[in-house]
C-alpha cells in the first residue's frame, strides 16, 4: 500500500489527570507510532505536549494549535482543510463537523443511552449528537468490545461492516509491586490500613458505588471483620452523592490517585471490587490482573468479555451476591491464588501493540473507495 498521511487528534493525550478515554488516546497513539509503518503521522494538539510525551521520529510531525473552545470543530477542522490528509483519526467519539476525506473514530461506549441521568442534560445531548454524527460520518468506527459493537448496531444505522473491534491494551509498565516499604508508603499517602478492598474509578452512579458500599457493610457486619477497609479510589464525578458512604465504617475515599501510585495500590489490595453497571471496556479489571490482584466484577456489558474466567462475576444489582463474593475472596487463599494466576494469563491477551496493528488496518481500509 502507498504511504499515507494520517492526521491524529492527540488533544486528549495531554490531559494531566487522565481517565480511561485520555489514557486510551495516549497509549494507542504511542503504539501506532512504534509500528514499522511507511505512513506519516501528523499529531494535532490543543495544548503543548510535555517533552518526550511522544517519541521523535522522522515520520511524525507535531502541531500545536491553541484554542479555548470548540477546538475540534474550529481549529482542528481548519488545519485538516489546509493539509488535506489521506485519513483523519480521532480516538474518541467526536469527529469535526466538517473536514475533508475519510475519518476513523473510536466509540468507547453508549452509556448515555442506558444511563441518561449520569450526564448533565446539555452534555448528554451533545454526547448523543456527536456520537451518532461521528459514527455515520466515519469510514470506519473502532469499538473497544463486542458489547459496544452490539450496542452500536442496535441503536444506530451503522452497517456492521464499518465497525472494527479493536481491544485496547493494558499499560505494560504495570506489574506487581513486591517491595513492602513501597506499598506501605502508598497506603500511608492515602490513609489506608494494611488490609483493604479496592475500587478504582470515577465515583459516579454508573459505577454502582451505592450498592458496593452497601454490600461491603453487609459483609463486614455478617463476618464481624473490622480490619478490612473499602478504599474508593478516584475523583467524585457527576451526581456523586456523599450519602453513599455516610455513616459506613471502614470506607475510605482517597480522591484522585497519582499514576505512579497505581501499581502499588493494586498490589497492596486484597482484591479489586468493580461491580460496575455498564462499561465499554473496563480498564481497572485488567490493570488489577497485571498487578497480581484478584478481581470481583460484574456480569454487565463488556466486563465478562474482558475478565474471562479470571474473575468472580456477580450480578451488579444483587447486593447479597456482591457481599458473598467479597466474603469468598477475603477468606479463601486458594481461590485468590487461582484468580491471580488466571489474571496474569488473561491480561497478557490485551496489548497496545495488537491494538495499534488493528487500528492501523482500519485506517488503511478507510482510504479505500469501497470502505463505505
Amino acid at each position: 500500500m502507498r504511504p499515507l498521511t494520517i492526521a491524529v487528534d492527540a488533544s486528549r493525550a495531554t490531559t494531566a489527570r487522565r481517565t480511561g478515554t485520555e489514557n486510551y488516546a495516549l497509549q494507542l497513539i504511542r503504539a501506532l507510532l512504534a509500528l514499522d509503518s511507511p505512513h506519516h503521522f501528523r499529531l494535532y494538539f490543543r495544548d503543548a505536549p510535555p517533552d518526550g510525551l511522544f517519541p521523535a521520529r522522522l515520520n511524525v510531525t507535531q502541531h500545536v494549535i491553541p484554542w479555548p473552545r470548540a477546538w475540534t470543530h474550529t481549529r482542528f477542522a481548519a488545519a485538516l482543510w489546509r493539509s488535506r490528509p489521506d485519513v483523519t483519526f480521532v480516538p474518541a467519539h467526536t469527529l469535526p463537523l466538517a473536514f475533508p476525506g475519510p475519518g476513523v473514530v473510536t466509540v468507547h461506549d453508549l452509556g448515555y443511552i442506558y444511563f441518561p441521568a449520569a450526564h448533565p442534560a446539555r452534555a448528554r445531548r451533545y454526547l448523543e449528537w456527536s456520537t451518532r454524527y461521528s459514527a455515520r460520518r466515519a469510514a470506519r468506527v473502532l469499538v473497544d468490545s463486542l458489547a459496544t459493537a452490539r450496542d452500536l448496531a442496535a441503536h444506530t444505522d451503522i452497517p456492521e461492516n464499518r465497525i472494527s473491534l479493536v481491544y485496547p491494551g493494558v499499560d505494560e509498565a504495570l506489574a506487581p509491586v513486591d517491595d513492602p516499604a513501597q506499598i506501605a508508603a502508598v497506603r500511608a499517602r492515602y490513609n489506608l490500613p494494611e488490609r483493604y478492598l479496592l475500587f478504582l474509578g470515577t465515583l459516579q452512579p454508573r459505577k454502582n458505588i451505592a450498592r458496593l458500599v452497601q454490600s461491603y457493610a453487609q459483609w463486614r457486619a455478617a463476618s464481624r471483620t473490622e480490619d478490612v477497609a473499602l478504599a474508593l479510589a478516584g475523583a467524585a464525578g457527576w451526581l456523586y452523592d456523599p450519602a453513599w458512604t455516610r455513616d459506613i465504617d471502614g470506607v475510605i475515599e482517597t480522591g484522585f490517585v497519582r499514576d505512579e501510585d497505581v501499581a502499588a495500590l493494586y498490589s497492596g489490595a486484597l482484591a479489586l471490587v468493580f461491580p460496575s453497571l455498564y462499561e465499554g471496556f473496563g480498564f481497572p479489571v485488567l490493570e488489577a490482573m497485571r498487578c497480581g490482584t484478584p478481581v470481583i466484577t460484574s456480569t454487565a456489558s463488556s466486563l465478562p468479555e474482558v475478565a474471562g474466567d479470571a474473575a468472580l462475576l456477580v450480578n451488579p444489582r444483587d447486593t447479597d451476591a456482591i457481599a458473598a463474593a467479597i466474603g469468598q475472596i477475603v477468606s479463601d487463599d486458594g481461590l485468590r491464588q487461582t484468580l491471580v494466576a488466571r489474571g496474569f494469563e488473561q491480561s497478557r491477551r490485551f496489548t497496545w501493540q495488537s491494538a495499534a496493528g488493528a487500528a492501523l488496518h482500519a485506517l488503511e481500509q478507510a482510504t479505500r473507495t469501497d470502505s463505505r
